[in-house]
């Protein structure tokens, strides 16, 4: 009784299960991300012979006086920035009073006898023209007042003298720059001569090297050519070409604007001179991956990214050249950053 519904309710179980759809599997989508790649590129460049000189500021000077004394005030430290014309070091200079003193009597009483001269020369010029006053008496007179006009000249020039030298006693600024060194106290004994400070204007520095006259012949006033001051790259304008003392050599003089303060004043350079052309691989910053001391980029081949170990030149804006390595032409691999260090 009971086995003919339990094999309805069998069948009706198979046929539900068999009405049902069995879902598409879903697609797997990888989590590799995608590689951005660019090309090494083959270049010609100009090829250049690197010159070490120094880059040393156009505008530098070390200040003494001509007087002998003792400092008073020293009213600048190393470093400060100061103005043309801007009181650095002041030097005792009481002892020059009592000369002012005799100089501005002398003044006084030279005046006083050229105005004395003037006034009888002038009276008897008056006589001499009446006939009232013979001829040797005027020449005497007129000589006698070139003579007190020469005296007042004399005296005035004793004047401008000593004001000349009171004006050493106060040490200024020859010119808009930076103190560099400050070799005295207040306290301390200055002889002429002797250094007090030392102030320079680094907004234009000239590097000088010397170089050979086959490099040197291509080179002529006015042209740009690259340079490195303290391994960073700067432009330089070419001051001069000539002769280096002995002959055999040529010293060339390129000027650097630095008015932004970026490269270091007094600091070892180097000029890039032309010589002809060269080959040179380039490639951007961005593919460079760095192990410890080693670099490389990474080749894409056929099997994948290869890592290639390269030896690195200068950079040129956002790319460096590759001195061996690499052929050019290559597909790079564009790293991580945190693959880059």
């Amino acid at each position: 009784m009971f086995r003919p519904l339990m094999i309805l309710a069998a069948a009706a179980l198979v046929v539900a299960g068999a009405s049902r759809t069995t879902p598409a599997p879903r697609p797997v989508t990888s989590a590799l991300p995608a590689i951005e790649t660019v090309t090494a590129i083959d270049t010609v460049i100009v090829a250049t012979v690197e010159a070490a000189g120094i880059a040393a500021p156009v505008e530098q000077a070390t200040l003494s006086t001509r007087l002998m004394g003792m400092v008073t005030e020293v009213l600048v430290q190393e470093g400060d920035a100061v103005r043309q014309g801007e009181l650095l070091v002041r030097l005792d200079t009481r002892d020059l009073s009592a000369k002012e003193d005799q100089v501005r009597a002398g003044l006084a009483a030279a005046a006083s006898r050229a105005a004395d001269a003037e006034r009888y020369a002038v009276r008897l010029r008056a006589l001499y023209a009446d006939s009232a006053a013979p001829k040797a008496l005027l020449d005497g007179a007129e000589a006698g007042l070139a003579q007190a006009v020469a005296g007042l000249e004399q005296a005035r020039g004793a004047e401008r003298e000593l004001a000349a030298v009171a004006a050493y006693g106060s040490v200024r600024a020859p010119f808009d720059g930076v103190v560099t060194r400050r070799f005295v106290d207040p306290g301390a004994f200055a002889a002429p001569g002797t250094p007090l400070v030392t102030v320079q204007d680094g907004r234009i520095l000239r590097i000088s090297v010397t170089t050979t006259p086959d490099l040197a012949r291509g080179i002529s006033r006015g042209r740009m050519i690259e340079s490195r001051i303290e391994g960073v790259p700067a432009v330089a304008k070419v001051e001069g070409v000539v002769p280096a003392p002995g002959g055999a050599l040529y010293t060339i003089n390129a000027l650097v604007t630095d008015r932004d303060g970026q490269y270091a004043s007094g600091g070892a350079a180097v000029l890039l001179i032309p010589r002809g052309t060269r080959r040179a691989v380039f490639v951007p910053q961005a593919t460079i991956s760095r192990q410890g001391d080693l670099t490389g980029v990474r080749v894409l081949e056929a099997g994948g990214p290869t890592l290639h170990w390269v030896r690195l030149g200068a950079a040129l804006g956002d790319r460096v050249e590759v001195l061996s390595g690499l052929q050019g032409w290559e597909r790079l691999v564009v790293t991580r950053v945190s693959e880059r260090s």
